[in-house]
């Protein structure tokens, strides 16, 4: 059963590190992920299941204590997916995602102790209504389900962003806030697929996937961050 979920974007600069000198830009946007991981701390989940974006199409499962890092963008900073004490080691050699990564370093930024800790990634090319047969599932599962999804809107917001600007972006990225900030499943569910990859939307697929676990949940949304710093659009939300 989902009991709650949080919503946070998942870019490398999000790690003071990664960022260095621009790092104060997203101090706000921090501050909403720890409040979000907050809520889901609060709901007393007995396991937290990760989604986020990754290569191909999915699902790919990343178990507790999956290392990754952020060295790829210089920076000698390792971090494991879930608290070590209990981790149930992955063996495979593969590292998480800089998604994934991202969301292993919020969980350690606050502490993260309250409940095992899986990760699921989920690929652009994932049908909506695949990802929403993968949310079932997870719902599904015996216990206390909680959620933390990672993903960013659009990448096409002002001339300097990574994709260019769109004029398509700031309409689509305004109904993600408005269906995140409502627990809106319908409109999730609804997100245009090919519209999303051309604006380089991340968080497309795991949003689908969260529309489809808290089908039958009856939670509310809580906006707690929208902007498009560098041109991106970054959303932070809690649904409980």
């Amino acid at each position: 059963m989902l009991v709650a979920a949080a919503v946070c974007p998942c870019p490398p600069l999000l790690v003071p590190e990664v960022a260095a000198g621009a790092a104060p830009e997203l101090d706000v946007a921090r501050a909403a992920c720890t409040d979000a991981l907050g809520v889901l701390a609060a709901a007393r989940p007995d396991r937290l299941v990760v989604v986020g974006p990754a290569d191909g199409t999915g699902p790919e499962v990343y178990g507790q204590g999956t290392r990754g890092s952020f060295r790829g963008f210089g920076v000698e900073l390792d971090v494991r997916l879930g608290p070590d004490r209990c981790a149930a080691r992955e063996r495979t050699g593969r590292e998480l995602p800089y998604g994934f990564a991202v969301g292993a370093w919020l969980l350690g930024r606050t502490g993260w102790a309250d409940a095992p800790v899986e990760g699921v990634g989920v690929g652009e090319a994932l049908p909506a209504d695949r990802c929403a047969a993968l949310g079932r599932d997870v719902a599904a599962r015996a216990g206390r389900i909680a959620l933390l999804v990672l993903g960013d809107a659009s990448a096409c917001r002002t001339l300097k962003a990574p994709g260019y600007l769109d004029e398509r972006a700031a309409p689509f990225d305004a109904e993600v806030g408005r269906a995140l900030g409502t627990a809106d499943v319908t409109a999730l569910a609804a997100l245009d697929a090919a519209l999303a990859r051309e604006l380089k939307v991340s968080g497309r697929a795991p949003w689908q996937v969260l529309a489809g676990a808290a089908e039958d949940a009856a939670l509310a949304g809580t906006l707690l961050y929208e902007d498009a710093p560098y041109g991106v659009g970054y959303v932070v939300a809690t649904w409980s």
